[in-house]
């Protein structure tokens, strides 16, 4: 059975385990309607389509 032979500090832990927990920024796209950022694979919040389909109506 494995056993560690020293203790491993805090520090030295902490910075294996440093970039396991990092999330990754969500990916932005133009919207082919109105040319808002919106996030991709997503209905543009600011007119309402996707994929250049009115899927629901924003008032504007």
């Amino acid at each position: 059975m494995a056993v560690p032979k020293n203790k491993v500090s805090k520090s030295r832990r902490d910075k294996r385990r440093s970039s396991v927990w990092k999330l990754e920024t969500p990916s932005f796209t133009r919207c082919s309607n109105c040319g808002e950022l919106a996030a991709s694979h997503k209905v543009c919040k600011n007119c309402g389509f996707y994929k250049g389909v009115e899927v629901i109506s924003v008032g504007d």
